[in-house]
């Protein structure tokens, strides 16, 4: 449990690391390379844990320095994944497309659902068997050979139905080592797809065009070993950005790349926040102490990011007037709204429209956390509170924020973690 004393002021500098969502991808590339890869800026959190432990269930060997990992791909002693890691984390059935491209056959179980919504692989699947691959599903086991001779995928042309991040992630490790060029269209364009693309190129792979709707590889024979940082997480760089709103406070965050954050920044201005480039990777914000409500609804990238959604609600709740909020990207993504509620928010959910009335304060109160982006909506929301928030469920947190409790009390927050013993003991 997380015990969090509200209305502290934060002041100071909170350093932004590295992207989970590219990380996880990025780990999963590595399989494409013969000869290893080395990773900087790579956060300490448990997906990332959890990611280690299925790579080396394949016979990759891994040693981690800080935030530096060496991952020694040199040989994969096996093709399947267990049920049983898979189950811990969805972005594990990502080793899906470099364990075909580079083995010719790959046995990755369903992920099944998740708290946020049930995410199916369909879109995998079909662009796999595009590119020659015999895939089928067998006992909840999707096992995938590929037809060809030598074991290779074959280039193709593939329309994507909905601009999947996982789905053209997948298919783009894929065709790096498939034969001749394969053209994937109505791509997802998030910075994190760019930066996957980006670490393929530095390992030899010939892909053009991510970060657009439209993405063309020239499969090639082997990619090689590279040494490549990660790029700055965008979401916790929000997450922070509205934690210094939310407290009324003045914070700095770096390095972070403002680009990726156009649609989170705009949001926040129109409620009141001032956010100010003090240098290309640096951002200043400035709480303020009046917010207005605004409108919001989660798109793929370049629009508001639906890993926000719950943070940004988190604000509203204390932003005068009426804010309209419609997720469109999970069909479960508003479990935090009760808890929210539990606090003293003025929240009217129907289906996948919230209509949030601002409030004048929140107050603390016990609260459980229902994913990875509710757990941090209820921390910020704890730091804005009157007296003390008791927050459960943080197995969701450690998932995705790098020492977010160490960053929040170095900038003035009162956070204390009690574990499970002592809570039994009270």
């Amino acid at each position: 449990m997380l015990k969090i004393s509200g209305r502290a002021q934060l002041s100071g500098h909170v350093p932004i690391g590295g992207a989970k969502n590219s990380t996880l991808a990025v780990m999963a590339a590595c399989l494409l390379s013969s000869d290893g890869c080395r990773l900087r800026n790579v956060p300490a959190i448990d997906d990332v844990d959890s990611m280690v432990q299925i790579l080396t269930s394949l016979g990759i060997k891994i040693k981690a320095d800080g935030s530096t990992l060496d991952i020694d791909t040199k040989h994969i002693g096996q093709s399947y994944v267990s049920y049983d890691l898979v189950s811990q984390m969805r972005a594990s059935f990502f080793v899906i497309g470099p364990l075909l491209a580079r083995m010719g056959v790959a046995r990755v179980p369903l992920p099944g659902g998740c708290a946020i919504g049930a995410r199916p692989v369909d879109l995998h699947v079909r662009g796999l068997q595009a590119m020659g691959a015999d895939v089928h599903i067998d006992r909840g086991v999707v096992q995938a050979y590929t037809r060809q001779p030598g074991g290779r995928l074959k280039g193709a042309k593939i329309y994507l139905d909905y601009p999947s991040v996982g789905a053209t992630e997948t298919l783009m490790m894929a065709a790096t080592l498939a034969d001749g060029e394969t053209i994937l269209e109505n791509v997802a364009q998030e910075p994190e797809v760019v930066d996957l693309a980006n670490f393929c190129r530095a390992m030899g792979a010939k892909i053009r065009g991510a970060g657009t709707k439209t993405i063309t590889i020239d499969g090639v024979q082997r990619l090689h070993t590279t040494d490549y940082s990660i790029i700055p997480d965008r979401i916790e760089a929000g997450t922070f950005m509205i934690a210094a709103a939310i407290t009324k406070s003045i914070i700095t965050l770096s390095p972070v790349i403002p680009d990726h954050l156009i649609a989170v920044i705009a949001k926040l201005q129109e409620v009141g926040v001032r956010v100010i480039e003090e240098a290309p990777n640096r951002l200043r914000v400035e709480g303020n102490h009046h917010y207005r409500g605004t409108d919001i609804e989660t798109l793929p990238y370049p629009g508001f990011p639906t890993d926000m959604q719950a943070q940004m609600m988190a604000l509203l709740t204390l932003s005068e007037g009426n804010s309209v909020v419609k997720e469109t990207v999970f069909e479960n993504r508003l479990q935090h709204v009760a808890e929210l509620c539990r606090m003293g928010a003025n929240i009217r959910l129907k289906g996948n429209i919230a209509v949030v009335t601002g409030v004048p304060n929140l107050s603390g109160a016990p609260v459980m956390a229902t994913d990875l982006r509710a757990s941090a909506a209820l921390v910020l929301a704890g730091l804005a509170a009157e007296g003390e928030t008791q927050l459960r469920g943080l197995q969701h947190l450690d998932r995705g924020y790098d020492q977010i409790e160490q960053k929040l009390r170095n900038l003035g927050a009162n956070l204390t973690r009690v574990s499970e013993s002592t809570l039994e003991q009270i």
